[in-house]
């Protein structure tokens, strides 16, 4: 059975919950092991232990918080190569710049020989604090479908 690990940071919970939900997503077709890791309790020489790393942050500014860009940069320390990724991201208003287009970039440069599964996905927060904006959850639940189907044809 194909392990994930979603690694993810949150100051509001927006994030946590995105990544709560998504893990829901992969969990519920009962075929991939899901678990869960923020930032700063992640066993980092556990990474290597699975199949997928899923990395999420807050968008600050259409960047992802600094801990997420250091995380990525010591994943290519280890040279995972091999393992497949997915990214997210939650935001406010109307940014037109996403963190998930600069995680991916970040990955595809500091961690070669890693495959995408499937393209990030960019969450709307109504406010600082949240809530998320409607119908944003089944989209988390969605992203972890998709990750399932790519897991299992073996991408």
């Amino acid at each position: 059975m194909a392990k994930v690990v979603i690694v993810y940071e949150s100051r509001y919970g927006n994030t946590k919950r995105v990544a709560e939900t998504i893990m829901k997503g992969i969990r519920d077709a009962g075929v991939v092991e899901a678990f869960l890791s923020e930032l700063k309790e992640i066993d980092f020489n556990s990474i290597l232990g699975y199949d997928a790393v899923l990395i999420g942050s807050p968008n600050h500014m259409g960047w992802p918080t600094r801990g997420i860009k250091s995380f990525i940069d010591r994943l290519g320390e280890l040279r995972p190569e091999g393992k497949k990724f997915a990214v997210f991201d939650t935001y406010m208003g109307n940014d037109l710049e996403k963190a998930v287009e600069k995680m991916e970039k970040r990955i595809s440069e500091k961690i070669p020989g890693t495959k995408q599964l499937v393209h990030g996905l960019s969450i709307r927060v109504l406010g600082m604090r949240g809530p998320l904006a409607e119908g944003e959850l089944q989209k988390c639940v969605d992203f972890g479908n998709k990750i399932v189907v790519q897991l299992k044809s073996g991408c």
